[in-house]
């Protein structure tokens, strides 16, 4: 299987790699248009800051050719939030695949830190790609902004409130957590993923 990365000015790419190699897959890592349109499966990962994220993207017309993919793409959690409509943070306009908003947490009490770091739920999970995921399983979030709840969404976590933890639209899917930094429920998901149809 042809799985490529997309290589933008953001993090976390490494530990997408190691677990994709946990699991027999030896990944690219590419901002390559043929290559990466080329490939049966598309991972577009992402821990940074959305303008600037926007702006490389923009400036290698990857902006253009996420949006035109016809096979199964993942976004985590930056990546994610750039496929929605805009972003609040600093004002940025996304990718627009998805319908919904990207939001800054508000904290209404000092019990909640943000960004929220470390495991929490994800709940009414829809689709396959968590396919033999039970109800209520935690995986691992790092993140200030989070996606509204709208028509994309397709699994929730509560953190001050309830939003969007994945969203789906065609062959496109996001979660704003980071399934390669959560145990076998993250390896579950990434397996899901990769036994998606075109």
């Amino acid at each position: 299987m042809n799985v490529t990365i997309i290589q933008y000015n953001a993090g976390n790419i490494q530990s997408v790699l190691y677990a994709l190699e946990r699991l027999g897959i030896t990944a690219t890592v590419t901002d390559d248009a043929a290559m990466i349109q080329a490939s049966d499966k598309v991972i577009f990962p992402g821990v940074g800051e959305a303008s600037t994220a926007m702006s490389y993207l923009k400036a290698r017309n990857l902006d253009q050719l996420i949006v035109s993919l016809k096979q199964p793409v993942l976004g985590i959690c930056l990546g994610m939030q750039l496929m929605c409509q805009h972003s609040a943070e600093n004002d940025t306009r996304c990718l627009g695949i998805f319908e919904e908003q990207v939001l800054a947490f508000k904290a209404k009490e000092a019990s909640f830190k943000i960004p929220q770091i470390g495991w929490n739920t994800i709940s009414n999970l829809k689709t396959d790609l968590f396919k033999g995921i039970a109800e209520n399983s935690f995986t691992y979030f790092v993140h200030g902004y989070y996606a509204g709840m709208g028509f994309n969404t397709i699994a929730t976590t509560n953190y001050i409130q309830e939003y969007s933890s994945a969203l789906q639209k065609n062959n496109f899917y996001g979660v704003q957590f980071h399934p390669e930094k959560s145990a076998v429920v993250g390896e579950q998901i990434i397996q899901n993923f990769l036994a998606l149809k075109s």
